[in-house]
């Protein structure tokens, strides 16, 4: 169960890191940044920092739990893990796919408006 509680808070801190990101590339674009290699290595340069920050302080958090021996240490070692690790891949997947994500479906929204542009 404790587990379960890491990946929701692992789950709300990705989802944070990734409209940070998205949203970065989309304030891009309406200034006027057409090219989206340009767009995503700008943005990804940006917003490197605050994706990682947010992460090391949510992993940081997690890390108390994560090497408990004490009392309880079997929930909290539970809890612990599953955010702290997670973090970390949630945090590069965050870096590597999602800006991948973002080029495949803008591609695909200016494919679809090309036709519309056409009929």
């Amino acid at each position: 169960m404790s587990a379960g509680v890491g990946f929701i808070a692992l789950f709300g801190v990705a989802v944070l890191n990734g409209i940070v990101l998205i949203a970065y590339f989309n304030q891009l674009k309406l200034e006027g940044m057409n090219d989206i290699y340009e767009r995503i290595k700008e943005g990804t340069k940006v917003r490197l920092r605050p994706v990682l920050l947010t992460a090391a302080v949510a992993s940081l958090g997690f890390l108390p739990m994560a090497l408990s021996t004490g009392a309880g240490a079997e929930v909290q070692k539970a809890f612990g893990n599953s955010g702290y690790r997670g973090l970390i891949t949630a945090t590069l997947l965050t870096l590597v796919v999602l800006p991948i994500l973002y080029y495949y479906f803008e591609r695909e929204s200016r494919a679809v408006l090309r036709k519309a542009q056409e009929n």
